[in-house]
């Protein structure tokens, strides 16, 4: 029966727009979707727009998908339909927001739908300023921009190109992670279209279980439309930090390296630390005055900056120093490693490694490597059982990017990036090799990205998608 319908309701989208059914079932070929929304999209919102062929714009052409169509979509509405004409003709489809997912999971071909949400812009705080409701396409820095109006501060990513909900649904790291935890703990309620094309809500009280799934494996449970997350009430002028690079010479790494192993973040702290066109950099952030900044962050600056662009800043001008990275274009594919310490000799190793990778290859000279470092204390008071997101504990997070322009270099750029992780897992002081779901390379094991939440998330997926439809960002079935 289930067949039979889904065959009917096909029949019935491609009569409406003018297309014939025949006897047959319509061919489950990209080519006839974008044939029957490109003649007539009364199926769809007014504002939504088709786009047969490939698509440009994405952060890494490295393993990106390849659709035979992209609607920009309108409204939330024109998910769940487009979702249900999908399955009818057995289409694989993905939702994109920032287009910024790097990973090498994405099995999209010429037969596949991105349905782009990035017209979904809309976001409304509550009149205290403790709730605000977004849209999917909503950008960090369209958030924070609205948040800093509104007198309020959201806890988001670090990268303003990148979708709030992209990088929240797998756990949502940024500099109020120690005070506020993780990005999926702001989550209040979620609206989502189902594997089966149908309009949802759901809360810790409606449904614990898919509720504990989504934050962390969100895109293996539905296509998140829009939600309502928790958001802190704090005046423009109380809402600043101190915060900026301090460049050093690379003679310098292992006392860096040494002094953040040694650091104890506190949560008011964050840092990042950089290998980037051949410097060395460290930004530390703290949510306070300079002064006492200054004090938190002594062991660093004790070591002796070549130069010190740190001052005290505004909420919406926290992340400017990550919008170079922002660039579209370009071939990066990322490896990560998480790691609980780091080592001063391992450190001169990547140090080495990177060097000669960028002195080698002239194309490749915004090649990075970023590892961020956090205050686990309230990540670990919220605890696993909340969220499917394993790794609270973790205090670094370190990403080597690989960035240039010419497929002849894959084969280079890949080992350059395996070398280097494999450098820091060895170092990582975990019991195992993991990594962050929303840095990962994609060549990881399950249990290396989910950890221990992968045996109940691969139970909740039969549950919940059945037929595997939601299987492009590191897929659970």
């Amino acid at each position: 029966m289930r067949q039979r319908r889904r065959f009917s309701w096909a029949c019935a989208c491609l009569l409406s727009l003018g297309q014939g059914c025949g006897g047959t079932q319509p061919t489950a070929s990209q080519s006839a979707i974008c044939a029957a929304l490109s003649s007539n999209q009364t199926l769809l919102s007014a504002n939504a727009t088709v786009q047969c062929g490939g698509q440009d714009g994405r952060w890494s052409d490295y393993a990106a998908p390849q659709p035979g169509a992209v609607v920009t979509v309108g409204a939330e509405d024109d998910i769940a339909t487009l979702v249900r004409l999908a399955n009818a003709l057995e289409v694989p489809f993905l939702l994109q927001s920032g287009a910024n997912g790097w990973a090498d999971t994405f099995a999209l071909d010429t037969r596949g739908l991105v349905l782009d949400v990035s017209q979904l812009k809309d976001v409304a705080f509550n009149e205290a300023r403790s709730q605000v409701a977004f849209q999917a396409g909503v950008l960090i820095e369209d958030l924070v921009a609205a948040a800093w109006q509104n007198n309020a501060r959201v806890a988001t990513g670090t990268c303003n190109c990148v979708s709030v909900l992209g990088a929240g649904l797998g756990g949502g790291l940024g500099r109020g992670a120690g005070l506020y935890g993780l990005g999926l703990d702001q989550l209040l309620a979620v609206h989502y279209v189902d594997a089966e094309g149908r309009q949802r809500t759901v809360t810790n009280a409606s449904d614990a279980d898919l509720w504990w799934a989504i934050k962390g494996a969100g895109p293996n449970f539905g296509l998140v439309t829009s939600v309502v997350y928790q958001s802190y009430a704090v005046a423009q002028a109380d809402n600043t930090a101190w915060t900026g690079l301090l460049y050093f010479n690379d003679s310098a790494i292992e006392d860096i390296v040494g002094a953040i192993d040694r650091l104890a973040l506190e949560p008011e702290m964050q840092l990042d630390f950089y290998f980037t066109q051949g410097l060395v950099a460290v930004l530390p952030f703290y949510l306070g005055d300079e002064a006492t900044g200054r004090a938190k962050f002594a062991s660093v600056l004790d070591i002796g900056p070549e130069l010190d662009a740190t001052a005290v800043t505004s909420y919406d001008a926290w992340n400017a120093a990550g919008d170079a990275f922002c660039a579209k274009g370009g071939r990066k594919p990322s490896y990560e490693a998480n790691l609980q310490t780091l080592d001063p000799t391992a450190w001169r190793q990547v140090w080495d490694a990177y060097s000669l990778f960028y002195e080698t290859y002239a194309e490749a000279n915004l090649t990075t490597l970023l590892t961020e470092c956090y205050s686990t204390a309230k990540m670990q008071e919220i605890g696993s059982a909340e969220s499917a997101y394993p790794w609270r504990d973790i205090k670094c997070y370190s990403i080597v990017i690989p960035w240039y322009t010419s497929e002849a270099l894959d084969a280079a750029a890949n080992a350059f990036g395996q070398e280097v992780r494999s450098i820091l897992s060895a170092s990582s002081g975990t019991d195992a090799f993991s990594a962050y779901i929303n840095f990962a390379h994609g060549d990881e094991t399950l249990a290396e990205v989910y950890g221990d939440s992968l045996s109940r998330l691969q139970t909740l997926k039969k549950t919940y998608d059945p037929n595997g439809r939601l299987n492009q960002w590191f897929p659970l079935s």
